[in-house]
């Protein structure tokens, strides 16, 4: 009997992926081949994507496939992709110059002298969208700025998802979720701002109309459907930003905030309503577009593991590779809640940030649990925002990502928060929920809820306990800005 399956293309900065997942959600195959940006022409600094490149390599994992597929029936393909980026193309689809890579530099300047167009305080109020120098809207001032004749010829900007969905169905679109990292949008309305585009000398035809997650983009042209080997006339059906599978992906429900936790950590909800005000007075605040349309996803960010990272090699530089993290949590499960007052102040990452309490009797357990009382404190309080941002209340925090797998940094985390923790015993959060839309889109589930029901989610849980108290004490929570 024949496996029903669709297959995820899944473009990260890091890795390139072909995914096949059954009805369930579960990963029935995958391939995945390294990623990165290449130098720029001009300059060496600069860093820009190869869409060959980054096609060939979908090929290659999609060919790979074919020997586990050879059983299955593929119903559909769907594509996800890291936010922002993209490029000007003419009518033909083809760049008139490379995609300009978020890594890239050139644009920082741009951000800093934005104010000259409009103010940073207007343009998040309007977007929702923080200001990050690898946003779009940046990246197409340097292009009006510096190739204006491109912009004079492009038939459309392209996110890089739809970029890849024009090579393979021939159509242009816009991914609604991809719009909605750009800074270019009205976020309120879903559409984009006409006050921004104007401010910044951008015509609004660039842009292609904009598809919801689900919808069903085109038929997989022959041509490229050799070169992948699928079969043609699949259904190409729009995903979009990859942070948004992965909110769908985890289960969360509306108003149910998520943690994704990594070098950064980055706190999201699906929420009905957001105050976008509030926005440009918080720093590493955002709000992107959710999967499903007229819901928002508010979120803050802010650095995480890369401080523990830090840590790592300032303490523990000669320790195994192999061991060094069990070595390290450990040592600091071995010091009390408050770590003997040792306390980090400021984000860690300002030059106005330090440490307290440092003595000839800390030892390095003691830093480094200062260090996750201090990320766990930064998150308590960065909740409390979130839920005034989008008018909720926490019950609880879904956790998922690399950090989630550090039992201590948890318990403290929900002590901290006094709050259940629920970690997420699923890596594939973001292709999962890019599945659950592509199997909706092709009615094989009346809805991507649907799709998401048939999930058997796993979860570690970690509540708070004894020293959930000695930490209200300890760590009294930040007030909310003015």
């Amino acid at each position: 009997m024949s496996q029903d399956v669709v297959i995820v293309l899944d473009c990260g900065a890091t890795n390139l992926r072909a995914v096949a997942l059954s009805p369930e959600g579960r990963v029935v195959a995958k391939a995945v081949i390294p990623n990165a940006s290449r130098p720029g022409g001009e300059n060496p600094l600069w860093q820009v994507w190869s869409l060959d490149g980054m096609m060939d390599g979908l090929g290659q994992c999609c060919r790979s496939l074919s020997a586990e597929l050879s059983s299955c029936r593929i119903h559909a393909l769907t594509v996800t992709t890291f936010g922002v980026d993209g490029a000007l193309v003419d009518s033909a689809g083809k760049l008139l110059y490379p995609i300009i890579s978020w890594k890239c530099p050139r644009t920082a300047a741009v951000m800093a002298d934005i104010g000259r167009y409009i103010s940073p305080a207007e343009l998040q109020g309007i977007s929702g969208v923080g200001q990050f120098s690898f946003n779009t809207l940046y990246k197409l001032v340097w292009l009006r700025e510096n190739q204006p004749r491109l912009l004079k010829q492009a038939r459309a900007w392209l996110f890089i998802s739809s970029l890849i969905n024009h090579r393979l169905t021939g159509a242009f679109t816009t991914d609604r979720t991809m719009a909605g990292t750009s800074q270019l949008l009205d976020v309120q309305r879903g559409a984009f701002s006409e006050r921004i585009l104007q401010s910044v000398g951008l015509d609004n035809r660039l842009f292609p109309a904009i598809i919801d997650a689900g919808e069903v983009i085109g038929p997989l042209l022959p041509a490229i459907a050799e070169r992948l080997g699928l079969p043609a006339g699949l259904p190409v059906v729009c995903a979009g930003h990859d942070t948004q599978f992965a909110l769908f992906g985890s289960g969360a429900a509306l108003d149910q905030p998520v943690l994704s936790s990594g070098t950064w950590e980055i706190l999201m909800v699906r929420s009905q309503r957001v105050n976008t005000g509030m926005l440009p007075a918080i720093a590493g605040s955002t709000c992107e577009l959710d999967s499903c349309a007229g819901l928002f996803n508010p979120g803050l960010q802010w650095l995480a593991s890369g401080v523990l990272e830090w840590v790592r090699q300032l303490c523990w530089g000669g320790s195994s590779p192999d061991a060094v993290y069990r070595e390290m949590i450990e040592e600091a499960r071995a010091i009390p809640p408050g770590a003997d007052g040792v306390r980090a102040h400021g984000s860690l990452v300002d030059a106005g940030a330090g440490w307290q309490g440092l003595s000839l009797s800390v030892r390095r357990g003691h830093i480094y649990r200062a260090a996750l009382e201090a990320l766990s404190a930064t998150l308590r309080d960065n909740l409390g925002l979130l839920e005034h941002i989008g008018h909720f209340t926490s019950h609880e925090l879904t956790l998922v990502g690399g950090g989630s797998r550090n039992d201590l940094w948890n318990q403290i985390k929900a002590d901290l928060l006094n709050l259940p923790i629920k970690a997420l015993n699923e890596p594939e959060t973001t292709v999962l929920g890019a599945s659950m839309f592509a199997w909706s889109g092709i009615g094989y589930y009346a809805t991507p809820e649907a799709a998401r029901q048939q999930v058997t989610y796993q979860y570690q849980w970690f509540r708070p306990g004894d020293d959930a108290v000695r930490y209200q004490r300890l760590l009294p929570p930040a007030g909310l800005p003015l």
